[in-house]
């Protein structure tokens, strides 16, 4: 749901700037196209380009499982009501194997039964990240028994990443494709 046109301010391939131009070239080579994030972000190239190396590490080299990250990304999201960027993740997070369920719990702002204990944890430790505050020291303490610094330290940037995923593209009015 959007409240008005799309804000997306595309940039021809042939009106880039040589060093957005180069961007482009790096993130078309190592993700086959230019994503909508990276449409926002190309018009300050240095940005895209390192948004381009936090967002891969995150999603492809940190220590956290696909499942850790994708249900972060959906619990950002809904914080954010960045309707694109849930409605994607949690379509992945369903192929993933998470219950329907739980996706439509988080979407109406409860808590999701998550069996798995480093899962629950993720979402514990998101919640008391977004919440005012240092939050709870049972629940910080947890997160980092069970995922180590290193994966505390991800979820965080998770958050903090996609946060801007999220929020760039509600602000531009991008579209939620549909359901292929």
């Amino acid at each position: 749901m959007t409240d008005g046109p799309a804000r997306i301010l595309e940039i021809p391939e042939d009106d880039l700037t040589a060093e957005q131009k180069k961007v482009f070239d790096d993130l078309v080579a190592g993700r086959g196209k230019l994503l909508t994030p990276y449409k926002i972000w190309i018009h300050s190239p240095k940005l895209a380009a390192a948004m381009e190396t936090t967002g891969t590490f995150l999603n492809k080299k940190g220590s956290l499982t696909e499942r850790e990250v994708e249900l972060t990304i959906v619990i950002i999201a809904t914080h954010w009501q960045g309707i694109y960027v849930q409605a994607a993740h949690v379509k992945r997070c369903l192929e993933l194997g998470y219950p329907e369920n739980a996706m439509a719990t988080i979407k109406a702002g409860g808590t999701p039964d998550l069996p798995d204990a480093r899962e629950k944890a993720v979402y514990d430790l998101c919640q008391i990240s977004m919440a005012p505050g240092g939050g709870s020291d049972e629940v910080y303490d947890q997160a980092t028994k069970l995922l180590g610094r290193e994966g505390l330290a991800e979820v965080l940037a998770l958050l903090g990443y996609y946060s801007a995923v999220a929020m760039a593209m509600k602000l531009h009015r991008v579209p939620v494709p549909a359901p292929a």
